[in-house]
């Protein structure tokens, strides 16, 4: 690879927030993050987990808040120590599963402020404070269930599909700063919090496995994605999701 690609990709100097960073695909992008040269802001709920996504950053200088960020008064923790960054990733975990004839309003409203009301008012909160800078990108963690229909998992298809108009409107309304506004939609990606540390004896997961042509993800593959919404190779792309599905969609 030649210098100029290699400085396309590179986030050298660039400080990332990273929101659920205290485990799964969170952790493993402020990992990746780190070792392609940025400064991290990183902030879960869980304080144990997060210092050890601190301990494995590659680099100096990086921050951690403990954080619960669908209260609004620890998001306005967050943004005071969220200065001057260039690029956001909003992960957040916790799929609830209900067929919405069983479906109850606690769970939706739960549903609803973890994966739709926290990511966008975080957001609002920093575009608020004006602490990205011009040229910055914000990336949000969405889900194949996103753009297609699944059983049982309507609510979480819901916040996730509604995230995709914040996409397409912030793209427009940050155009003018260069700020690029994307998605990253994956499919089933293994990750202890979710299956277990021994996953291969895990049966659904091996269906899983099954209905996709090119096997499943791994959470180092998210993470390849979000470097590239990040960096400056993606400096065209705004008001778009990258589905990585290895083709289950097809």
């Amino acid at each position: 690879m030649n210098n100029a690609a290699q400085k396309a990709f590179s986030l050298n100097g660039k400080t990332i927030l990273v929101t659920g960073a205290s485990s799964g695909l969170g952790r493993q992008i402020a990992i990746a993050c780190a070792q392609r040269g940025a400064r991290l802001v990183i902030t879960g709920r869980n304080a144990a987990r997060l210092q050890e996504t601190h301990d494995q950053l590659a680099g100096t200088g990086h921050i951690q808040v403990t954080a619960d960020l669908t209260i609004a008064e620890d998001r306005e923790r967050l943004g005071q120590a969220s200065t001057a960054i260039d690029g956001v990733v909003l992960c957040f975990g916790g799929q609830m599963l209900s067929p919405i004839r069983q479906l109850k309003e606690d769970l939706m409203t739960a549903m609803y402020r973890t994966h739709f009301l926290a990511p966008v008012m975080l957001t609002q909160r920093l575009l608020q404070a004006n602490v990205i800078n011009k040229q910055g990108s914000i990336v949000f963690m969405l889900s194949t269930s996103a753009h297609i229909g699944t059983r049982g998992v309507g609510p979480y298809s819901a916040m996730k599909s509604g995230l995709l108009g914040i996409i397409r409107c912030l793209a427009i309304e940050l155009a003018p700063r260069r700020v690029r506004v994307n998605g990253i939609s994956p499919s089933v990606v293994p990750t202890p919090q979710l299956w277990g540390e021994d996953n291969e004896q895990n049966e659904p997961l091996n269906k899983e496995r099954q209905r996709h042509p090119l096997g499943l993800g791994t959470p180092q593959d998210v993470a390849n994605g979000a470097i590239y919404l990040l960096s400056d190779a993606s400096r065209w792309v705004t008001g778009t999701s990258l589905v990585m599905d290895g083709g289950a969609v097809l």
